[in-house]
């Protein structure tokens, strides 16, 4: 519980299930299920579905992200950092050499580039105030820099709307220095020469190795790294106080931590403000939400590159050379990965209403109000059973979905396309049949 009254974490063992509330007034909830696999549910954020399995005699877990009604996969490998299992982000697409080579020298000349971003809501609020896009880019680096910036206040923005409150006033001081920019182009070029290293063992059959990208490395390599957050997280000051950490903000490392630590030591030195910890604050933050930090840049580096593959010679990009344009190949280990949940995106949405109920369970029970179990016995009461989990898939029909989820409270008719608005979940169906599942 928090000083104010409000539950911070619940735990509730008969369900599986972990729930975090944060600061700023975001929920996450983890599941974890007897075959090992995990769901992670966040209000506004891209929900995954996460199956362990085996390649080459080594562990992987496929993560299959379900978001504005499309599904797409996320690898990686699970390690283990000062007694604490992590897991680090493995590429599965690589490029050619030629193009890492090209994506990682400096360009002939400097280049502008218009991003359209003008009339997007979250660069209304941002642009200017706190990012500002370079006026001309002397490398990829750079380039792809924005594109990591942009696309974390992105999320941070939709993630601030699905949660009916609007981001919070920045403070007058919040634009991100030149400086801080160039301490982020510059981890970028130093992942740039990552992957291209792991594109060359892919290329010879080798695996790469999951610590080259993990923070155990980081942490001890002397270099002066530093980390866009890529999700909301909640971490103390020196003072011992909680303060919140969201996309956009950039931590740096202060230092290795001690051989028994299990948090690392980060100055912030970029902060929008708000109920975000405050610029030159020195927090402490753990060990597996400075390795999620880790993998969000190299995530959408990897994005980056695509987009700049696919954009090379357009819009004032420069040309890429020949040996840069071969299609990307797709690493072994992901070919035997197992399928995605044929009904993951309803499984997601039906853990996060679980888990109000899991929410009104565990604080009954804690509170002596009679709600819940009495401390030992054992007992469940008939009002804390699991709610049925309900299975809603693409191209069910009107009725089918009636018939898992009731009458809908609202109905929105387009024509061929209608809306039925229930108490946690919209469907959208054309021609009575679903195509999208929010």
């Amino acid at each position: 519980m928090r000083p104010n009254g409000r539950p911070s974490d619940i735990h509730d063992a008969r369900r599986g299930m972990d729930i975090h509330n944060n600061l700023g007034g975001g929920r996450r909830v983890m599941v974890e299920r007897p075959d090992h696999s995990r769901l992670y549910f966040e209000r506004g954020r891209p929900g995954y579905i996460s199956h362990p399995y085996m390649y080459g005699g080594h562990e992987f877990a496929r993560r299959t992200y379900y978001w504005h009604g499309r599904a797409y996969d996320r690898f990686y490998r699970p390690y283990g950092f000062h007694g604490i299992g992590l897991e680090v982000y493995a590429p599965v697409r690589f490029y050619p050499i030629g193009f890492y080579g090209w994506a990682y020298h400096p360009w002939a000349v400097g280049i502008s580039y218009g991003w359209g971003w003008g009339a997007a809501p979250w660069y209304g609020y941002y642009g200017g105030a706190y990012f500002s896009p370079y006026p001309v880019y002397a490398g990829p680096n750079y380039w792809l820099t924005d594109y990591l910036i942009s696309q974390s206040l992105q999320a941070q923005y939709e993630a601030q709307v699905a949660a009916g409150a609007p981001p919070p006033p920045m403070d007058s001081q919040a634009q991100l220095s030149p400086e801080v920019k160039q301490q982020i182009a510059d981890e970028v070029q130093r992942q740039l020469a990552l992957e291209s290293s792991e594109a060359q063992q892919n290329a010879a059959g080798q695996m790469p190795d999951p610590g080259s990208s993990g923070i155990a490395r980081m942490l001890s390599d002397g270099a002066p790294h530093v980390f866009v957050a890529g999700k909301e997280v909640d971490v103390t000051d020196a003072s011992g106080q909680e303060c919140a950490v969201t996309e956009g903000d950039v931590l740096q490392l202060a230092g290795p931590p001690g051989p028994n630590d299990t948090t690392a030591s980060l100055v912030v030195v970029a902060s929008k403000g708000g109920p975000d910890c405050h610029r030159r604050a020195v927090v402490q933050v753990a060990f597996d939400d400075l390795q999620d930090m880790q993998n969000h840049m190299r995530e959408t580096v990897d994005q980056g590159l695509e987009d700049l593959q696919a954009k090379q010679g357009q819009g004032g990009l420069p040309r890429a050379p020949a040996s840069a344009m071969a299609p990307p190949t797709t690493a072994a280990m992901a070919q035997d990965a197992p399928p995605p949940d044929p009904a993951g995106a309803a499984d997601l949405n039906a853990q996060a209403a679980q888990a109000d109920q899991s929410e009104k369970d565990v604080l009954g029970a804690t509170s002596g109000g009679g709600q819940g179990p009495s401390a030992g016995d054992g007992a469940i009461p008939a009002d804390a059973a699991p709610a049925p989990v309900v299975s809603i898939q693409m191209g069910q029909s009107v009725d089918q979905v009636q018939s898992e989820l009731g009458a809908p409270t609202k109905v929105v008719n387009l024509g061929a396309k209608a809306i039925y608005f229930y108490k946690d979940m919209k469907v959208t169906f054309i021609n009575g049949k679903v195509t999208n599942i929010e």
